[in-house]
């Protein structure tokens, strides 16, 4: 799934809360930034010519350095969610709620990430059986996706205008 929807569902799932969502929102993509972020930041200019000749796709896997493979694997572990959802659990009691939307993105890309570019190494670092999913960078996907965000929010709204009436 893209970082923004990941961010969006994390939101949803995980603000509802006053301030919360803005947390919920962040640490929903930190997966995806704290690993692709330092490789997007000093490739733009490469990124850049890539969108500008229509070439969407990922990128051949060789150009992409072994730290942002090293990150994705730390990043995208419910082993390591879960050591660092317990320490935040320990440290902030209930105000660490937000925390549950990084472990949102680990499972969201179980099933929207193939097994021929970053499946989600979700048992790292122990041996991970890779799920062959569905690519979510797929038109259809990601309509579908959005919708159902959109879907999600409006629902959300409903439901606290409905809270506030009564």
């Amino acid at each position: 799934m893209d970082t923004l929807a990941h961010g969006l569902w994390g939101g949803a799932a995980f603000g509802q809360k006053p301030n919360q969502w803005k947390w919920a929102f962040i640490l929903g993509m930190c997966p995806d930034l704290f690993s692709f972020g330092p490789f997007f930041l000093t490739h733009i200019g490469d990124i850049g010519e890539r969108w500008a000749h229509h070439h969407f796709g990922p990128p051949d896997h060789r150009m992409i350095p072994a730290y942002v493979y090293h990150a994705y694997n730390v990043t995208h572990s419910l082993v390591i969610f879960a050591v660092l959802a317990f320490i935040a659990w320990k440290l902030y009691g209930r105000d660490a709620w937000p925390i549950g939307a990084w472990g949102l993105h680990i499972l969201f890309d179980i099933p929207t990430h193939s097994t021929r570019f970053f499946p989600t190494p979700y048992l790292w670092p122990f041996h991970t059986p890779f799920v062959d999913g569905y690519p979510w960078a797929h038109a259809r996907f990601m309509l579908i996706n959005y919708a159902c965000i959109g879907l999600t929010y409006l629902m959300i709204s409903f439901y606290r205008s409905r809270s506030t009436a009564r």
